[in-house]
Order: structure tokens, then sequence, then C-alpha cells
């Protein structure tokens, strides 16, 4: 406390201390501290993480008897306090003290039992599924809450996908599953339903990129301007350099991206579904795949006008009495 008459600063618990020794210690009997709010349990470690302090021995001994008693502390504050850690410096360190100290196979069992799972040593040398997230956590830069999470899980579905065969480790679709298993963290950690979608979509195509460059026009110009696309192309770069460090893939997609005017990757229809009434179709299902037709065409630069898209139309559906 700051006297503001005297300007002295009071120090009755030895904090001053605590920030010179780059310790984090409760005030008092840790215990006590942590039975009046069981969420400091986790709040310590964010602290730790974010100033780079250790956590005395005493206050550690305590959060690790007591790590059990997190389960009483609402979701909804659990996912917030989260967050922080997440979207803050040193977030894989966050992680390791998480479940150094018993707390993390209480709040995120998902991201614990990814300790131990081999990967294949020439894509990872680094090690493990969870020292792959941790070191992705660690380089990521003040990321946004659903890009934060998405790193967090992006590997989530690798220990029930582990598949070993006589050459290699493989983990079959474990971006679908990892997207499912995303969305239900994420809703039992209350967050906002915009966060959760955004999370399942980074989870689910994280590996997309990868497929970029042999991607025929139409469809890389419709990946590329997907909402979340630019959080997307970050995590593949998280996720080359924690593990291979081969960024040539990243390179050409932000290149890519960046080149690429709006306009290029959404250009504006050369028909609507008005058109294709006043030449004759009915509206239903096919009027979508007739449209995406024109597109797809457009994209790739084989029609650029309107009456070229007809003739298009005419000649792939073809309406009764029309020529052959």
């Amino acid at each position: 406390m700051l006297d503001p008459i005297e300007h002295k600063i009071l120090d009755f618990v030895g904090g001053r201390r605590d920030i010179r020794e780059r310790r984090i210690r409760t005030v008092g009997d840790p215990d006590a501290r942590f039975g009046e709010d069981h969420l400091r349990l986790i709040r310590a470690i964010r602290f730790a993480a974010r100033l780079d302090f250790r956590i005395e021995r005493k206050t550690h001994a305590a959060i690790r008897r007591l790590a059990a008693t997190i389960t009483r502390v609402a979701a909804e504050r659990l996912g917030a306090e989260l967050a922080k850690i997440l979207m803050g410096p040193r977030a894989g360190r966050a992680m390791r003290l998480l479940s150094e100290t018993g707390l993390l196979p209480h709040v995120l069992p998902e991201v614990e039992a990814m300790q131990g799972v081999e990967q294949p040593p020439n894509f990872h040398p680094e090690g493990d599924v969870f020292t792959h997230t941790c070191l992705m956590l660690d380089m990521a830069d003040q990321p946004s809450v659903a890009l934060a999470f998405a790193i967090l899980l992006h590997d989530v579905a690798k220990p029930p996908t582990q598949r070993r065969t006589a050459k290699r480790i493989r983990f079959d679709g474990h971006c679908e599953m990892g997207a499912t298993m995303a969305r239900r963290i994420c809703r039992r950690l209350k967050l906002p339903r915009a966060v959760i979608e955004r999370v399942q979509y980074l989870v689910a195509n994280h590996l997309k990129i990868k497929d970029a460059p042999n991607m025929r026009p139409a469809r890389l110009k419709r990946f590329l301007r997907e909402e979340g696309f630019a959080e997307l192309l970050e995590i593949f770069r998280l996720d080359s350099l924690a593990s291979h460090g081969n960024l040539e893939g990243y390179a050409w997609c932000r290149q890519t991206f960046e080149q690429l005017s709006r306009e290029q990757v959404a250009p504006p229809p050369l028909l609507t579904g008005h058109d294709l009434i006043a030449m004759g179709y009915r509206p239903g299902p096919l009027f979508k795949e007739i449209l995406t037709a024109v597109e797809t065409a457009q994209l790739e630069g084989r029609i650029h006008a309107a009456d070229e898209a007809r003739h298009l139309v005419r000649r792939r559906f073809p309406l009764r009495g029309d020529a052959p």
C-alpha cells in the first residue's frame, strides 16, 4: 500500500521482498487462502507464468494437496482464468505448471492425456504431443482467445487416434475428432458461442494449409476468403515452428493470401438466382449447383462476363427444349 501523505510504501506481508526474489506466495497459511477461493490455485499458476516467477515451496505443496478442489469453481470463472493464461506470455510454461501441480487432470484431462503420446520423430523431433503443444503456446504472440484455445486443442484428439504401423505412427482423423472434442471442452468452460465456433473451425482445418499449393484455383480462392483464415495461417506457422521447422508451405500461403485482392478471391457474381429465373429455370436445389459452377469458372478465369456465364449454364444445365 502507498501512504499518499508521507509517500511511503507500507508492506506488512513481505510483498516487496517477494517481488525482488521473483516469488509467488500466499499471505499467511496457503490452505486457508486457497480455501477462501479455490480459483486462486489456478491464479497462482497464471502469475508464476506471466511474471516468470517461481512458486514458493509451501504454496506449491498446498496447490498439489488441494488440486482436486478446483472442480468446485464455476465453469465460467475457470474458463475466464484459462483464457487469461493462454492469451498471456509463457502459456506453455503455465500448462507444464498445471500438470506438475496436479491441476491439469481436473481442469483439462484431455490435455493431460497428451503427455507421453509419441509422434513420428522425422516430423516431430521436439517430443510428445504435450511438449509440442506447450512449445506452440510459448511462441504465440498475444493470440486472440479463439486462437489461444485452438493452439491448446489443435492436437487434442491425437491420444485417442494414435495408431502404430510397422513403419510409422499415425493419427488418422485427429483433425475431425479434435474439432468435436474442442467444441465439447469449450462448451464445458462456458466460452462464448462465437469463440467456440472459431476454435472448432481452426482445429478442424489446421492441417489443410499444407494442401493449399496443390489446390485448384477456385478451391484455393474459396479457402483464402474463409473467415478465420488469417488465424488458421498463424496456427500453421506455429505448428511448423514447434515441430519440423519448415516454413515453406506457410510462406507460400501467406504470400498468396497477401497478393490476391478481395475482388480476386470473392468477385461480384456474374449471375444471380433472378437471372436464372429470367432464363427460364425454376427455383430449387439446382440453383446452388448452377451458381457454384458459374463461380468456379469465374474464379478459374474461364469466364469474365454475364453473357459467358449464361452460355456456360445453357451448355451444362440445358432446359427441356434447348438444343443439345
